[in-house]
């Protein structure tokens, strides 16, 4: 991809959110990338949110678990940026005029006490490091048109996120094996899907530990006070206004966001 092409796909990321109107895959317009180009665009796009005032405060991970490969048709996690205009408060309404076609997943939430960088970091670290863990909802609303898209498309449009909930519950992680927490994700009182921590690679903290690892091949890291959603529980529920989702979490408490 020329830098042409790469200021033009920027270009078409930036301007699908802001008109919230889907887009084709930039691989099927602009041609094949690969990954490293793809974490570049995401880049440039999450520079363009700071341009307009937002700042980076977390990091997310994407298709951790083997339901959302399935879903998604891919074979290997990714990572996105958090930005303060994607968190929502307590209470606080998903507004679904604000996206194209919002989802949400649940998933477990880590609050950084330390930074993390480097290589070997490993999920004993990432423990470490964290100061609380929390139940967390993942708002997703990809700009390309029916969820279609090649790892490289939702890299580059930044894993997909566009917004954020966590519980008001902070737990220590320590004496709590995440592996086994359960989780059950609920649309207006349905059941829609259940779930374990051990779902995102095995243990949420694993999860956290590659995106260091995965950071560190970029010269990056995860600084002290970031929010980092570990990866999708379970597959991710298309919302609507009027609808009400719930996920509630074993020994971590329950999240709710009301859509409008």
């Amino acid at each position: 991809m020329s830098a042409v092409d790469s200021t033009a796909a920027v270009r078409r990321l930036t301007e699908a959110a802001r008109s919230r109107t889907a887009t084709s895959p930039l691989t099927s317009d602009l041609g094949p990338f690969d990954a490293a180009m793809a974490y570049d665009l995401q880049a440039a796009v999450i520079d363009d949110r700071i341009a307009q005032g937002s700042s980076i405060i977390g990091a997310k991970l994407g298709l951790t678990s083997e339901a959302k490969q399935r879903q998604m048709k891919v074979s290997e996690p990714l990572y996105g940026w958090l930005t303060d205009d994607m968190r929502l408060d307590p209470g606080e309404a998903l507004e679904c005029a604000r996206y194209i076609q919002p989802r949400c997943e649940p998933e477990i939430a880590f609050l950084l006490d330390d930074e993390l960088s480097g290589p070997d970091v490993g999920a004993a670290d990432v423990l470490a490091a964290t100061a609380a863990v929390m139940p967390a909802i993942d708002v997703l609303d990809s700009r390309f048109t029916g969820y279609a898209f090649t790892l490289p498309d939702v890299i580059a449009d930044n894993a997909s996120g566009a917004g954020f909930i966590t519980g008001s519950t902070l737990v220590d992680p320590f004496g709590i094996d995440l592996r086994l927490i359960g989780v059950t994700l609920e649309v207006n009182g349905i059941l829609r899907a259940t779930a374990a921590g051990a779902a995102v690679l095995g243990h949420p903290a694993a999860s956290v530990a590659w995106l260091v690892r995965a950071l560190a091949r970029r010269d990056e890291g995860l600084e002290a006070g970031m929010v980092i959603l570990s990866g999708a529980l379970t597959e991710a529920v298309a919302v609507a206004p009027g609808d009400v989702v719930v996920a509630r979490f074993d020994r971590l408490g329950t999240v709710e966001v009301p859509c409008r």
